[in-house]
């Protein structure tokens, strides 16, 4: 039984029962997927998510369980319970690859079915593409706020059990090290990694106890966490019990910037200098920043990074764009689109700085500089995943090049326009 057939919201089926009742739901439709602008005080954004959202369309069905709920519940008729039960999507679908950058505006997916085939897809590519994009839009943002510094992500109790390991997969697209959901290892072949809490500390008589136990099941190599009473004694009971060749401490509260000079200074003077600083609690790309200059070594990133960090969605929207091949288009004030099926370039300085993104109808043959590049590459074709797609790896490193390729202002945390301008033809 498919896990995704019910990700189809009421007023899909509403839509495709109207459609196979008036005989339209065989027309010929193409379905964009686009931004009409940033979320607030953003720049530019990462396309995430395209790997689950293709992996959920080939296995998207309507399986006995699924009927049996739409048949009780009255929602749709006869007819189109039996359309449902021999659903395959047989469409195909373009799109930018996985970890490139988007703007206002920007073709992100373009799906080309029969309109029946299409519709119900609306909700499924929103919930993935939306919730995926947003996390790594937010967590580009404090990768490059951590200036290369090791980032490992600690979000998953700080939001759904599923949400987390979609989570961590968009923060390792996006340049996180590493994980602390195994689930996310297991699924993605992500790098894990985490310490100890301070329940563990508060479970011993004494931190010195606690610290023995880690470091004899784990090795001098563990993370010791030293804020559960006093950092300065914990810091000194630290390396009185592991040695100066211990792996790293980590700090979870306080004022961050000065805790980390305070313990640096300590670790160098007990003679362990190559312990390194991990430093978590409530970080955001704001506060990664505000630490740059200081002697941290890795972030631990949660709470601001799962709920993309005051963007918890990138506001995409599912809009029919085309039918039998005829530009169609909303009107509705402040919630227009652009009819007709697109494509789109992105011009660069012979420097690779990126320069314009320039959106023009399918089918046209633009003329493309040596440095120029056409963003949308064939994601399914008949229903079935295109050969060659990128790995997650390969999308992590997309993004990486990406990202260098922004003018400096582009990067910037504070407010502006968005990095790169696009025009519309």
């Amino acid at each position: 039984m498919s896990t995704t057939a019910l990700l189809t919201d009421h007023y899909e089926l509403t839509m495709l029962a109207a459609a196979l009742r008036d005989g339209t739901a065989e027309r010929d439709c193409v379905f964009e997927v686009f931004a009409r602008r940033l979320p607030e005080g953003r720049r530019y954004g990462v396309v995430a998510g395209t790997g689950r959202l293709l992996e959920a369309i080939e296995s998207f069905r309507f399986g006995e369980a699924e009927l049996a709920q739409l048949e009780r519940t009255g929602v749709v008729d006869e007819r189109t319970l039996a359309w449902l039960a021999d659903y395959r999507f047989t469409g195909d679908v373009d799109g930018y690859p996985e970890g490139e950058l988007y703007f206002p505006g920007s073709p992100i997916l373009s799906v080309r079915a029969p309109f029946a085939v299409g519709v119900v897809l609306e909700t499924l590519a929103l919930s993935i593409l939306n919730h995926d994009s947003a996390i790594a839009s937010a967590a580009a943002r404090m990768v490059s706020a951590a200036n290369g510094r090791r980032m490992i992500e600690m979000g998953s109790r700080r939001t759904h059990e599923e949400a987390a390991v979609a989570s961590a997969r968009a923060a390792y697209l996006a340049g996180f090290t590493a994980t602390s959901n195994l689930e996310a290892g297991r699924r993605h072949g992500i790098p894990t990694a985490g310490t100890c809490a301070h329940a563990f500390t508060l479970l011993h008589d004494s931190e010195e106890d606690a610290f023995r136990d880690q470091v004899e099941a784990l090795g001098v190599g563990t993370t010791l966490l030293v804020d559960t009473y006093d950092i300065t004694e914990g810091i000194n009971t630290a390396i009185r019990v592991a040695g100066p060749e211990l792996g790293a401490i980590r700090i979870d509260s306080g004022d961050l910037g000065v805790l980390a000079r305070q313990a640096r200074d300590q670790l160098d003077s007990l003679g362990a200098k190559n312990t390194r600083i991990v430093v978590s609690g409530d970080l955001d790309e704001y506060s990664i920043a505000a630490l740059r200059a200081e002697p941290v070594d890795a972030y631990g990133v949660g709470t601001s990074l799962v709920t993309g960090s005051g963007a918890p969605t990138a506001g995409m929207v599912y809009k029919l764009v085309e039918v039998d091949g005829r530009p169609v288009a909303k009107r509705s004030s402040s919630k227009e689109s652009r009819g007709g099926r697109k494509n789109a370039l992105r011009r660069h300085k012979d420097t690779g700085t990126a320069l314009e993104e320039v959106v023009f109808p399918h089918g046209e043959q633009p003329e493309l500089g040596e440095h120029d590049r056409l963003l949308p590459v064939p994601l399914m074709r008949a229903g079935d995943r295109a050969e060659g797609l990128d790995s997650l790896a390969q999308s992590r490193e997309r993004l990486r090049a990406a990202l260098v390729s922004v003018p400096w202002e582009g990067l910037k945390l504070s407010r502006g326009e968005p990095a790169i301008p696009t025009t519309f033809r």
